[in-house]
């Protein structure tokens, strides 16, 4: 792929004025001419591979290549690619940069993710990129804005099958403080290990969700310990979820 003349596509589930959005702009127009930013309206954390079927979406233009949608990151990547974008599809999907590390379990809820991974259904090459934090605390976004356009560049001098996506996590450092780029497994974390109870002003109860993690950050070769130990983690996702060695086990009783 010859990037400075690739049709580039950003999305994200932050939002289209989040913090990590333009970072990921910088980054593709540094690699390329052709930049389109597609993104939802508002925060669409969590929101997974969702698509909006039993409402109508409205399509907001910010400037020259930039809109937003109000619904769900899949949502922005498909409508980008069947309604937005004139001419030729992207040649490629950038979703990012999330404020916060999309690691293990992270991938099956999150709108970053998923965003790529829409891309990669539409066979569109996508790599989904998020930035490891500490809640509570300003992300540090020079590990991101430093280091990502080379890994974009590395990862597009491969080619990878349709039903594959990239999913980067660069770890909490400066970007001078960074270790080596590791290819990594999906680590193991739950999210919402801790649930809190209230009652709002109107005097209504209320459950909240919270974003705490049980996490293994010692599997070797994970995309936990590779972030936790300093070091920029990629793992490559197939949309494929079928589980082959049970596939085979199960023909066996039932055929």
């Amino acid at each position: 792929m010859r990037l400075r003349s690739a049709r580039v596509l950003v999305s994200n589930d932050d939002g289209i004025n989040a913090s990590g959005l333009r970072v990921l702009e910088r980054i593709a127009k540094s690699l390329s001419d052709d930049v389109w930013v597609v993104a939802p309206e508002s925060e669409q954390s969590a929101s997974g591979h969702s698509l909006t079927l039993t409402l109508p979406l409205r399509v907001r233009k910010i400037g020259a290549r930039k809109f937003a949608v109000n619904g769900t990151p899949t949502d922005c990547v498909l409508l980008a690619v069947q309604h937005i974008i004139p001419g030729k599809p992207p040649d490629l999907v950038l979703s990012g940069v999330n404020a916060g590390g999309n690691l293990g379990e992270d991938i099956t809820y999150s709108g970053t993710v998923a965003a790529a991974m829409e891309g990669a259904l539409l066979g569109i090459p996508a790599i989904a990129l998020s930035q490891v934090r500490v809640y509570g605390e300003n992300v540090r976004w020079a590990a991101s804005e430093h280091h990502g356009p080379t890994i974009i560049r590395k990862l597009l001098h491969e080619k990878w099958p349709h039903n594959v996506l990239m999913n980067v996590n660069f770890p909490d450092l400066p970007a001078a403080q960074v270790g080596k780029t590791e290819i990594t497994v999906q680590g193991r974390r739950k999210i919402g290990n801790k649930v809190t109870t209230g009652r709002d002003s109107r005097g209504y109860d209320y459950v909240w969700i919270g974003t705490e993690r049980n996490e293994d950050p010692s599997f070797e070769g994970s995309d936990l310990k590779a972030v936790s130990e300093g070091r920029i983690s990629i793992t490559p996702l197939c949309l494929d979820l079928t589980h082959r060695r049970t596939l085979t086990s199960l023909r066996a009783v039932f055929e």
